[in-house]
């Protein structure tokens, strides 16, 4: 006796409530989380430095009555900032648009797809300009990696960077970046376990890391991308490498601020509303689309090298 097949019975067609595209979460990315953001108006200018040692000698002496007392002053010089613009587009054609299935929303799909794409440009630049040998006043790989638990010893590394920058500078060191695989072997890390007060509370994570290291900030490089070209199978790894950094970063942007860097965002990129990031719908009448686009300008800026200390390739 015939019946209705499977087939017969239902037409595949995709499903209005659920599509899949791989977005990574806001949350991996650190690039803009690490230094203060300093908001521009020009693409490029200057800014003033002082002399460091001049603010850390001892000059003042006994003043005698009647006399003057002694004199001293500090040197003053400028430096400059020049941020990068970075741009990239999506074309939505409008045969595509006119037959495109639920839930496929091609403006919106656009948007998110750019905005993807410009959380990696940052990410890899940052990574580019600061997370790298040669930057900072202090590049060094410990004699026993992290990974190494039975010889290594995290704790007193840190302790020797925070120890460097605080005694050639002044400042403690605040905050403290690893890569994802530094940080997979720091939680099982013996030395830093065995910091942990009882069993029940020996899940080490983030907080718990910075509190071990007594650092306020803590940040874990997530993010990952494919380095393959398209088309070509994927090669997937993580933007920062198997390494950690220490520094002191300013809480906030001032003047006489020290800082181990800054990010001057140029927020005229944005055509004058002061967004970060410009995400700008074109009309393009002549080719039947129109073109999303995503733009922004920024240029990380290390502008105090000896506030950074730098481990690199510090796990196996």
């Amino acid at each position: 006796m015939a019946q209705p097949t499977l087939s017969s019975v239902h037409v595949n067609r995709p499903l209005t409530d659920i599509s899949i595209a791989y977005l990574q979460a806001a949350d991996n990315f650190i690039a803009t989380k690490v230094f203060p953001i300093v908001r521009v108006s020009k693409r490029t200018d200057s800014y003033f430095t002082y002399t460091k040692n001049d603010f850390r000698r001892d000059e003042m002496q006994i003043r005698p009555p009647g006399t003057e007392s002694a004199g001293s002053g500090y040197g003053l010089s400028t430096a400059t900032y020049s941020c990068d613009v970075f741009a990239l587009h999506k074309d939505i054609d409008g045969q595509t648009l006119a037959n495109s299935d639920s839930p496929l929303r091609p403006y919106e799909d656009a948007t998110e797809f750019l905005m993807q794409r410009t959380l990696l440009k940052q990410e890899k630049q940052w990574a580019a300009d600061a997370f790298v040998t040669g930057v900072w006043g202090t590049s060094t790989t410990p004699t026993n990696l992290w990974s190494a638990y039975a010889a290594s010893t995290p704790i007193t590394d840190v302790e020797t960077a925070k120890r460097t920058v605080l005694i050639d500078t002044g400042y403690l060191p605040n905050t403290m970046v690893v890569g994802y695989d530094v940080y997979i072997q720091l939680i099982n890390h013996p030395d830093i376990v065995d910091r942990l007060s009882n069993q029940a509370d020996k899940i080490v994570n983030e907080a718990k890391l910075a509190s071990i290291f007594g650092l306020p900030n803590f940040h874990i490089c997530k993010a990952s991308n494919n380095t393959a070209v398209e088309g070509e199978t994927a090669v997937n790894a993580f933007v920062q490498g198997k390494h950690a950094w220490v520094g002191y970063v300013a809480p906030s942007p001032s003047l006489m601020a020290p800082s181990a860097g800054y990010t001057f965002v140029w927020d005229s990129v944005s055509g004058g509303i002061g967004e970060d990031v410009a995400i700008m719908r074109l009309d393009m009448p002549w080719l039947d689309s129109v073109r999303i686009e995503a733009q922004v300008a920024f240029d990380n800026k290390i502008v105090s090298t000896d506030l950074g200390y730098m481990f690199v390739s510090v796990v196996s």
